[in-house]
């Protein structure tokens, strides 16, 4: 009951947003959460003059916590619950969305810096991007495949820089609790009108359960060409080096006897250590991107790209390999008057990807079991039109039309024909309409349709059978808002209620070896409230203090099954499992002018259901986190040191639990009370005007 009048009690809250790039005293580059400029649906706006719910992470987030992880800074988002089963092993989730991802990021999709970085498949390798790769997200809520193709989750927008070239350089490392280390070392060269970057980001850990080791070396480099103020030309390249163990989940016995130990043997099956279950992940990728502005009101930005992933993975059950050359493409034409923006263009992606499954004796390939070649390609053509009318009133339709393809071809059976599915002639919707009550006061309103067909690990999942009866789900999503500003701008509100009826929703099942596949669950309805809430303590800097903000999340989710049934039993007004009803973030950033700075957060998750019967359940947990540092600048070097705390009310609790698995193994325990230290240095050449 405690939570639900906590709930009540801070449903009109939110979270501060910082967009200051470094924890320094008097930064002039800090903004207010209000102010920042979001580009989602091409808005170019600030965040709280666009009608859409729309979340932002920019640098000062990452600062708030421990640099390994980027989970704490996304779960600060209302309606985003980001997990980590092991150091390595993302799990995202916008909005429930997880109900078909037992691990990865499925039904969302990701751009960087506007490159299509979901895969063709629909799968996103986040795990391949550090935290120091990632100058700011954007979080798009709720289907947007109106401008971002076909994903009922939403959109998850990453730049990679700030807007400003600036050169110099920078460098951090810090050390944690289960020998944990962090180094990150970037170069800047050049100027606004051509330059360079290289980054470099080492991460090392020993993880808090048995079997957990992680090792990432990532190597990025950007680079700018602008002949003009028309014609702009930049590329990205990066190359990641990804090694986690996977230790696999337990059964509530062995969580609550120790929940450091990895998966021990059952059955047949091996347990972790005796399989060395671990995945072996190497990417490369290339872009180019090429904006032309033809006039003041016209320009267009095309990127194209290609990819390679060599991923492995020896699990209990078998030992996999896998090969993923794809590319593709993307280009966005924007018209733009004082009444009319215009967005039109396309998408396309294509890959040849091949899969073999051996067994996996003592952690070494055996017997070939199966063998595939995968033809898969995937295109969206869009157009968004935005007006603006008298008296603050605005309206903006979009529509998209999607078509993919997936043919798989068991090589290993002799004889065997390829099996082949298209999705195709689905249309994506969305309609919104605005008005600015006040100069300050912003109330939307908006209907969209969201679409998203099946992955390739989803019609290949890991019990080796192919599936392709699996359906595209699809549902209506209508969504209310309300931001607004008080106090000169100092107070900034948000509350966002939406309702989604899903079709033919995608979830997942486990059989009784714990392998997994998925099924068309029927409908389920998804309804919720999301609200954040920032406030600047002082309106300027006063005495010691330079800057001062309390900010808050909170969110309120009620998703039920509608009309699902498995195996002759009803499931229909069940709790969706891996999703908590009540979720809220809150915390407090000081910054001082001898250079003393301080950040505070806490996190509440309420239980949650691991399975559709509702009868095993996810306690919920409370989670305290901290860091504290000193900042000064020598010689025109900023440095910072800095220490802090993640859990520190020890709180036990599973984050990535494995829903539905068979024989009870729910639980993935995270870490208990851990501590860091570091220090980074940062550099800025002054630029010639």
């Amino acid at each position: 009951m405690k939570n639900w009048i906590c709930g009540a009690f801070l449903l009109i809250s939110g979270i501060a947003r910082s967009q200051d790039s470094k924890e320094f005293p008097d930064s002039a580059d800090r903004k207010l959460l209000q102010e920042v400029v979001v580009q989602a649906y091409e808005q170019n706006r600030r965040l709280s003059e666009v009608p859409v719910a729309v979340g932002v992470i920019t640098k000062a987030e990452w600062n708030r916590y421990n640099n390994l992880s980027i989970v704490p800074a996304m779960n600060s988002i209302p309606g985003v619950r980001m997990e980590e089963r092991s150091p390595g092993s993302y799990r995202l989730s916008f909005r429930g969305s997880t109900l078909r991802s037992p691990f990865g990021v499925r039904n969302v999709k990701v751009y960087l810096d506007g490159i299509p970085f979901t895969d063709p498949g629909g799968n996103t390798y986040l795990t391949q991007l550090a935290p120091s790769d990632m100058y700011s997200m954007e979080v798009i809520k709720g289907p947007a495949g109106s401008l971002y193709g076909a994903a009922t989750g939403g959109a998850l927008l990453i730049k990679s820089r700030p807007d400003t070239w600036q050169p110099g350089f920078s460098a951090d490392y810090s050390h944690g609790t289960f020998n944990s280390n962090t180094i990150n070392a970037q170069v800047r060269l050049g100027n606004e009108n051509g330059g360079n970057i290289i980054n470099y980001s080492h991460q090392t850990s020993d993880g808090y359960r048995d079997h957990t080791n992680l090792r990432r070396d990532i190597v990025t480099w950007e680079s700018m060409l602008k002949n003009d103020d028309r014609h702009t030309l930049s590329t990205y390249a990066f190359y990641g080096d990804l090694y986690y163990q996977t230790p696999g989940a337990l059964n509530l016995s062995e969580y609550n006897a120790n929940p450091k130990q990895s998966r021990p043997a059952f059955g047949p099956f091996p347990s972790a250590d005796q399989s060395q279950a671990a995945v072996y992940q190497k990417t490369f990728m290339a872009a180019i991107t090429n904006t032309e502005r033809f006039n003041s009101k016209f320009q267009n930005t095309t990127n194209f790209y290609t990819a390679y992933t060599n991923y492995t993975n020896p699990t209990f059950r078998n030992y996999e390999f896998r090969s993923e050359p794809h590319f593709g493409g993307r280009t966005d034409f924007n018209y733009t008057t004082d009444l009319l923006h215009l967005s039109f263009g396309g998408e396309a992606q294509k890959g040849f990807f091949q899969t073999q499954d051996y067994g996996n004796v003592n952690g070494a390939p055996d017997t070939l079991q199966t063998s595939d070649n995968i033809n898969t390609w995937t295109y969206t053509l869009f157009a968004q039109a935005d007006l603006f009318f008298g008296e603050g009133w605005q309206a903006s339709f979009g529509l998209s039309y999607n078509e993919s393809f997936i043919g798989i071809h068991r090589v290993s059976d002799p004889g065997s024909l390829p099996r082949n599915k298209t999705f195709s002639n689905e249309l994506a919707p969305r309609f919104a309409i605005s008005k600015k009550i006040t100069p300050d006061i912003l109330a939307y309103a908006s209907i969209s349709k969201g679409f998203s067909p099946p992955t390739v690990s989803e019609v290949l999942p890991s019990t080796g059978s192919i599936n392709t009866d699996l359906q595209p789900e699809n549902g209506i999503s209508y969504e209310a808002g309300l931001k607004s500003s008080f106090f000169n701008r100092r107070l900034y509100l948000e509350v966002i209620g939406f309702y989604f009826e899903l079709q033919q929703a995608i979830v997942v099942r486990k059989d009784s070896s714990n392998a997994d596949y998925y099924t068309n669950a029927g409908s389920t309805t998804q309804k919720g409230i999301e609200s954040q809430l920032s406030y600047q303590l002082l309106p300027s800097a006063m005495g010691l203090v330079s800057s001062a903000r309390i900010w808050t999340s909170y969110t309120l989710d009620h998703f039920t099954y509608g009309d699902f049934k498995k195996d002759n039993t009803s499931y229909d007004g069940n709790h969706l499992p891996g999703v908590a009803n009540n979720t809220f973030t809150g915390g407090v950033d000081l910054n001082s002018r001898p250079g003393i700075f301080l950040h505070l957060t806490y996190y509440y998750s309420d239980k949650m259901p691991l399975n559709d019967a509702n009868t095993a359940y996810a306690a919920s947990y409370q989670l305290l986190g901290g860091r504290i540092g000193y900042a000064t600048t020598v010689k025109k070097l900023n440095v910072s040191f800095y220490t802090g705390v993640d859990n520190a009310l020890n709180a036990k609790y599973s984050l990535g639990n494995d829903i539905n698995a068979a024989g009870g193994r729910y639980y993935n325990a995270a870490p208990t009370a851990n501590y860091f230290a570091g220090i980074s240095i940062n550099y800025n050449k002054p630029v010639k005007k």
